[in-house]
């Protein structure tokens, strides 16, 4: 569990965090949207330790980050796992190589410890026979799911994705979404993905903050966005007429006031 407390952030005389609470809970998917400039991406950075917060407190399981040394927080880093935007994968390292980068980091284990170690993680996100294969030679799909192999092989308490599926067609997008959801429950992880999709947040968005202008401006589940009153969170969502239109016949359907075979033709209408 992660719990944020006042969060602020300056740079200069721009206020960019403005006091942000919020609790992230363990085996969840917790899904940060915003537009540009709502402080979201700022906001990650400050939770890595990317970035020092002017005020407030983030709280790994009780314990203040915030207040650490540089010296305390390795602790904490080693339970931290990151999906990068693009994979951020060493080119001139195999498949092999590039997940073993954080086990020679932070373990002393022996090599064949360490390749076990490999395998598993390779086989939970259903790569085989790529150990050898350098990231030129895969698709953008199994370059994420590398990239997630190598973000779990140290067992961590707490995942980081920025745009999980940036650059992904809508399906592969898909198996992405699922991977990580699959992968938060099975573990009991901490998840924290930065995200524009919508397809994810209706997917895997199991506690969903949207931040506008550097406060945490809703809060709530993929069930309950749909339904929301908040006029910044439905700005931002349909933005679109199809969207709106699409929100308005399903929040009908939920009331029993129009039948589901007449929703398309009215939508295309």
């Amino acid at each position: 569990m992660i719990e944020v407390k006042d969060l602020k952030k300056n740079f200069g005389d721009k206020e960019v965090l403005k006091g942000v609470n919020v609790t992230m809970e363990a085996g969840k998917c917790n899904l940060i949207i915003g537009a540009s400039g709502s402080g979201k991406t700022v906001f990650m950075k400050c939770l890595v330790g990317l970035f020092q917060p002017d005020e407030g407190q983030i709280m790994y399981s009780k314990v203040n980050y915030t207040e650490m040394d540089d010296e305390q927080r390795k602790g904490i880093r080693k339970e931290i796992g990151m999906l990068f935007q693009g994979s951020a994968l060493f080119d001139s390292q195999t498949v092999e190589q590039n997940i073993l980068f954080p086990l020679d980091m932070f373990t002393k284990d022996s090599q064949a410890t360490k390749m076990k170690r490999v395998n598993e993680v390779l086989d939970r996100v259903k790569l085989k026979d790529v150990n050898k294969k350098f990231p030129a030679e895969l698709s953008g799909g199994m370059k994420k799911r590398v990239g997630i192999a190598r973000a779990i092989v140290l067992n961590p308490k707490y995942l980081f994705c920025d745009e999980p599926n940036s650059g992904l067609d809508p399906q592969t997008s898909l198996v992405i979404d699922k991977l990580i959801k699959e992968i938060t429950i099975e573990y009991n992880i901490t998840t924290i993905v930065n995200t524009h999709d919508m397809n994810s947040v209706m997917e895997i968005g199991d506690h969903i903050i949207y931040m506008h202008q550097g406060l945490k401006e809703w809060e709530g589940t993929n069930k309950e966005i749909i339904f929301s009153k908040n006029e910044k969170l439905n700005e931002f969502i349909f933005a679109s007429e199809f969207l709106k239109d699409a929100k308005d016949m399903r929040m009908l359907e939920e009331t029993g006031k129009i039948d589901n075979d007449r929703n398309m033709d009215e939508m295309i209408k």
